[in-house]
């Protein structure tokens, strides 16, 4: 079966981009920042908040020539990501949308230089305070955890309108909380997204299976909320979801406590009846020119998001 999944991905990575464009059309929002504000204004019309993503990660991982050089392209390709973060929320701003910006840290540069990562979401995030937008550090594979989270936790002292995403996935993920609830500053709140995790980490230092996945996310949530943290709850899992509500029932946590997340274009019958039940249900919506080559690394990281792919292919309400 591995095999046969990774010369699907081979072959998906063949086909014309006319092709797979079509193909994607469904989960992302095109190339340019008008047309990712016109679906976050149709998903707005709808009663859906969204979260905005420029696609792209590890800045310059394609760049080639001397050490020197590779730096040099790796540093100028962060900046001109920041550079168009800066833009879509200006123009996100002035066209009255409703969401918040999202940002991976390697597309920031965090493998050519932590600081250059913390400051370039640094300025991001005072552009986004002046705007009154609100700013997510993304989280990735687990080589890149640590650097993540010490620029977050940078970030912290200075800024109140930032947040971050941790993986129930990760062993480390329970200890990861202990440490960011005590190092949020006083009288700020902690904002994390919680999610399962996309990417396969070794068993060594993840569990692979879904029963303990699922059951971290619940036990890695109560946490959060017994510390008082804003808990974005990223998932489709109709079958974990109930668990929630229960949790949240019996904690006694209220909509400005939570939010579910989901990604545009996945299982969108399923949310909007969480919405129809008078839940807070927030869109994720990415777009840009790295589209394919984007999903195409997605895929190989993960090939298990293939039969999510078919799904929608094969799938075709809305």
């Amino acid at each position: 079966m591995g095999h046969l999944i990774n010369w699907t991905v081979k072959g998906i990575s063949m086909m014309p981009k006319s092709l797979t464009r079509t193909l994607a059309g469904r989960y992302i929002a095109g190339e340019t920042t008008e047309s990712a504000l016109a679906r976050v204004q149709a998903l707005n019309a709808d009663g859906f908040e969204c979260i905005l993503d420029i696609l792209g990660e590890d800045a310059g991982h394609k760049s080639g020539g001397s050490p020197a050089e590779l730096l040099a392209k790796r540093e100028t390709r962060a900046r001109e990501a920041h550079r168009q973060y800066i833009e879509a929320a200006t123009r996100l701003h002035a066209a009255g949308g409703k969401a918040y910006m999202s940002a991976k840290p390697t597309h920031f540069g965090l493998h050519h230089s932590e600081d250059l990562c913390f400051d370039l979401y640094s300025e991001l995030a005072e552009v986004c305070a002046r705007l009154g937008l609100f700013l997510r550090v993304e989280m990735e594979d687990h080589p890149t955890t640590d650097g993540t989270l010490r620029v977050f936790k940078r970030l912290l002292i200075d800024h109140d309108n930032v947040g971050i995403v941790l993986q129930s996935r990760l062993f480390r993920t329970v200890r990861d909380v202990e440490d960011l609830i005590k190092s949020v500053p006083a009288g700020r709140r902690l904002h994390v997204r919680m999610v399962k995790g996309i990417y396969l980490e070794p068993a060594k230092i993840a569990h692979t299976e879904y029963g303990p996945i699922a059951d971290a996310y619940v036990q890695l949530t109560e946490s959060l909320w017994h510390a008082g943290a804003r808990v974005s709850l990223a998932t489709h899992d109709d079958i974990m979801q109930p668990r929630l509500e229960s949790l949240r029932s019996k904690l006694g946590i209220t909509d400005e406590a939570f939010e579910y997340q989901v990604l545009m274009g996945v299982r969108p019958p399923l949310w909007k009846d969480w919405q129809q039940k008078g839940l807070p249900v927030r869109v994720y919506v990415p777009y840009g020119p790295d589209w394919h080559a984007y999903s195409m690394r997605r895929l190989k990281k993960n090939p298990k998001l293939l039969r999510q792919m078919a799904f929608g292919i094969f799938t075709r309400s809305s």
